[in-house]
């Protein structure tokens, strides 16, 4: 089994035009490199990223009909991140079947998140070119599965829990959000803060840390994932 047909079988998705698939795998390093008539990624790249932003945008759309566009954006974006892209190019190993330079070789660019996220996403406007648009959407929504059931699950990546969790609650029309010093510990020089998190004047999550913001936002987060079903 050549490599080509193992990524094959790792996509589930067999190319009619395997010279789209070598292209998508094709870094521009090593047309530069070798002197090919070969093509890089680069333009299967920008086809890939439009289609995969319209199809996550599209299942997220389905996924929260009660969200505002704010709110979808914000997830939207964390699932076609470059970080998400090269974390679904690693399940696939996708740094085996590259074609690199070998200067980008030499400095780990078979490993390097740019490069992979590139890649996938070229992969994306290849099968597009492929079989059309069902054929790419069935090849995105399979890929990443289990981060769209992240996303459905309020388990996608945030860096503001506040913030996330202030604008789902406002969704559901409650406004009542305080978050209470209620204990430090330790001396001075190195503090532990606890700060409970009270929505609609009921206690409901705890958050400790080395800051009054840390601790609010482990609070947050913690009703995030797992207290948001009693409300």
């Amino acid at each position: 089994m050549n490599e080509r047909h193992q990524l094959e079988e790792k996509l589930q998705y067999k190319f009619n035009n395997k010279k789209l698939l070598m292209t998508a795998v094709t870094h521009s390093s090593y047309v530069k490199e070798h002197c090919h008539e070969e093509k890089s990624n680069e333009r299967l790249e920008f086809l890939g990223d439009a289609f995969f932003d319209a199809i996550i945008g599209e299942e997220l759309f389905h996924i929260f009909p009660q969200e505002e566009e704010g709110f979808l954006s914000r997830i939207r974006a964390t699932l076609v991140c470059e970080k998400s892209l090269a974390q679904e190019a690693k399940k696939l190993e996708l740094g085996q079947y590259l074609l690199l330079g070998n200067g980008e070789e030499k400095s780990g660019g078979r490993t390097r998140e740019s490069i992979l996220a590139d890649c996938m996403e070229a992969i994306i406007g290849a099968v597009y070119l492929d079989g059309g648009f069902e054929a790419v959407k069935d090849c995105v929504l399979r890929l990443f599965a289990s981060s769209i059931e992240d996303a459905r699950h309020g388990k996608y990546i945030i860096t503001d829990y506040k913030t996330a969790l202030q604008e789902k609650l406002q969704s559901r029309g409650i406004t009542d959000i305080k978050y209470r010093l209620v204990k430090e510990i330790g001396p001075d020089h190195d503090k532990t803060f606890i700060v409970q998190l009270i929505v609609n004047g009921r206690p409901v999550t705890k958050g400790r840390g080395k800051s009054k913001k840390q601790a609010e936002q482990q609070a947050a987060e913690e009703m995030m994932e797992r207290e948001m079903h009693v409300l």
